[in-house]
């Protein structure tokens, strides 16, 4: 799967919104702040068409997750097929990736940063090393660090800072042990992503 590569801010900007991308930065040194045009010679906001409001909306729910337009699309292919709202059920199932868990408990400070420590095999989910970012959990799941991560410099440093972390309502977190327990399935409200999933649908629909 191809990935993109390029500096994190312009994604942002192209966006004209913060997809906290780059973890502490986006705080502290945030490019939209100083750039809020959109990137490229001519970077002037332009008049959208009803298409291009849905695209652009579905373009910043993948750049959010970090995830590449085939497995958007089949991501939206199950939440069609899921009970409910289409909308809902699609970013229910890219809160519940792995990468993203990790990020929500605060084991890293981007996205990038926990699809990178997941890919490395830093984590185990119910006691078995697990490597794949897209990987869904699901209720009553166990996320914890694996043991000779512990060793590294970069959570060793983290281990302060991880007691005072607030996580979402739908998980737990055990600072001390380094592990988070999913209580149950996320819902809408508590989804913090910056996208109208309804202009999402309205674009698949077409």
């Amino acid at each position: 799967m191809s990935r993109y590569i390029g500096p994190a801010c312009k994604l942002c900007r192209r966006e004209s919104q913060k997809l906290y991308l780059k973890g502490e930065k986006c705080f502290t040194k945030c490019t939209l702040e100083r750039r809020p045009n959109p990137p490229g010679q001519h970077g002037r906001a332009r008049r959208l068409s009803e298409y291009g409001t849905q695209l652009r909306e579905k373009q910043k729910a993948k750049r959010f997750y970090g995830v590449g337009e085939r497995q958007f699309r089949n991501y939206f292919a199950r939440a069609a097929k899921a009970r409910g709202e289409t909308g809902k059920a699609l970013l229910i199932y890219l809160e519940r990736r792995l990468d993203n868990v990790v990020y929500r408990a605060g084991f890293a400070q981007s996205r990038a940063e926990a699809r990178q420590i997941v890919g490395h095999g830093h984590i185990e989910v119910n006691g078995r090393k697990v490597d794949i970012p897209s990987y869904l959990v699901s209720a009553g799941d166990e996320i914890k660090l694996r043991p000779r991560a512990l060793k590294m410099e970069r959570f060793k440093a983290m281990a302060e800072t991880l007691k005072g972390h607030n996580v979402p309502a739908w998980m737990s977190l055990d600072p001390e042990n380094w592990k988070v327990t999913i209580l149950r399935l996320p819902e809408r409200d508590e989804v913090d992503a910056p996208v109208d999933e309804r202009l999402i649908v309205e674009l698949y629909s077409k």
